[in-house]
Parts: C-alpha cells; sequence; structure tokens
C-alpha cells in the first residue's frame, strides 16, 4: 500500500505540470510520423503495427530518460528527499511507487497510440494477438529504461547528467544485440558475442512483436527492472544525506 500511495502522489505530480503534456505530445507525433513515413506503412501493403514497434524503443531511448531525469535528481537537490524518506515507509517502497507511476504514465501514453490500431483494424484483418503482444513488449522495454533511468537520477543531483547517463546506458542495453555489434565482437570475442545477444533489449524485443511472449523474455525484462530498481535504492540508501 504504500508503494502505491507514493505512486498515486507521483502520478498525479506529472499531470499537474506540462512536463506530462509536451512528454505525450512528442511521443505520439513522433511515434505517428516515423510510422508513416519512415516506416512505409502504406508502401508495406500489409495491416500490421511492425512499423510502429520497430521504432518504440529508440523513441523510448529519449523520452523515457527525459522522463526520470528529475526523477530522485529533483528530490536530492530540491531536499525534499528527506522528507520523503522518512515517512513510515519502507525505502524500496518508495522507490518501487516512483518507478510505478513513471511506468503508469508510460502505459498511459502507449495507450493513446489506439488509432493505429484502429487503423490498422479498418484498413485491413490484423493479427490482433501479434499487436497485443507487442504492445505488451513495448510496456517491458518502458519498464527497463525506466529502471536505468532511476537508479541514474539517484546517483547525481544534475539532471542533465543523470540524462546523459540513462541514454548512454540505455543505448548500450539496445544496441547490444545488433548486427554489427554482434558480428564485430563474434569475429574477435565469441564469448563476448553471446553476452551481448543475452543482454540486448531489442533482441527480446523482435520476439515479442512477432506475437510470441515466451516466458524467459518476460523474465529477463523483470529481473532487469528489478536489479536496478534494486541499485537505486541502494544508491539512495548510500546518498540520501549529500
Amino acid at each position: 500500500m504504500g508503494a502505491l500511495i507514493v505512486a498515486r502522489r507521483e502520478l498525479a505530480g506529472y499531470f499537474a505540470t506540462p512536463v506530462a503534456y509536451v512528454f505525450i505530445v512528442i511521443f505520439l507525433m513522433m511515434a505517428g510520423a516515423l510510422t508513416f513515413t519512415l516506416g512505409g506503412f502504406f508502401a508495406r501493403g500489409q495491416a500490421d503495427l511492425g512499423p510502429f514497434f520497430t521504432f518504440v524503443p529508440w523513441l523510448f531511448l529519449f523520452l523515457v530518460p527525459a522522463l526520470t531525469m528529475r526523477l530522485w535528481a529533483e528530490e536530492r537537490r530540491l531536499g525534499t528527499i528527506e522528507l520523503l524518506l522518512t515517512l513510515p515507509l519502507p525505502q524500496w517502497q518508495a522507490v518501487l511507487g516512483k518507478f510505478l507511476a513513471a511506468w503508469a504514465f508510460c502505459a498511459i501514453a502507449l495507450a493513446l497510440t489506439f488509432p493505429l490500431v484502429l487503423t490498422v483494424n479498418y484498413l485491413g484483418n490484423p493479427d490482433n494477438g501479434v499487436i497485443a503482444a507487442g504492445y505488451v513488449g513495448c510496456l517491458l522495454v518502458a519498464g527497463a529504461y525506466l529502471a536505468v533511468g532511476a537508479a541514474m537520477s539517484a546517483m547525481t543531483k544534475n539532471q542533465v547528467i543523470a540524462f546523459v547517463l540513462a541514454v548512454a546506458l540505455c543505448f548500450l542495453f539496445a544496441a547490444a544485440g545488433s548486427p554489427i555489434v554482434t558480428e564485430f565482437l563474434s569475429q574477435r570475442i565469441p564469448l563476448l558475442a553471446e553476452v551481448a545477444r543475452g543482454l540486448s533489449i531489442t533482441e527480446r524485443f523482435n520476439s515479442l512483436t512477432r506475437g510470441v511472449i515466451a516466458l524467459r523474455d518476460v523474465m529477463f525484462f523483470l529481473s532487469f527492472m528489478g536489479f536496478f530498481l534494486f541499485v537505486n535504492a541502494v544508491v539512495i540508501d548510500h546518498r540520501k544525506a549529500d
């Protein structure tokens, strides 16, 4: 209940400022533009959301860190973190509550892309199960990036530094499974190439967009989020007095 109370407070805080609306508008505009232009939505002649799912991880790569950069950095800069952490609830619930609020916000942003689903159903007869699996994948990718961004935000009082660190780290996990990276590593350190594929966020996301919701992929994302939320809690515990 403590985590949910924090989550509700944080989620309401998003919509109390223009930040939430700017984030959603930019996300929807860029998602639509990339889907219908670079994605060749109409030129493909297929009623599916493949072009949309192709660009979502890369959109989130910049937009999610922009959302999380103030998550803890602002609390530490303003000195309100002491107030938050002295509330009668365990510290991990404060960390989880902030994360759940940001994740719910991303879910709202994704839900607002429903016109794309309506469009493909109007133009053809898509496999809505595959589309649903793709949205699950989008939400898991958002959660993974949010966990990284929250941990980076906890490490510094400077929001810009938190943003840059989160983008850089998320990019490493997103690009780890790309053919360029894996081929380069395969020729030099084959074992490292396998590790890169195993840690790749986009590699597992692509499986979900094909309609295959494998337990190992879901567990990877949940474990990934759990690890960085643990890092977040540890950093906050060590730096809350700064």
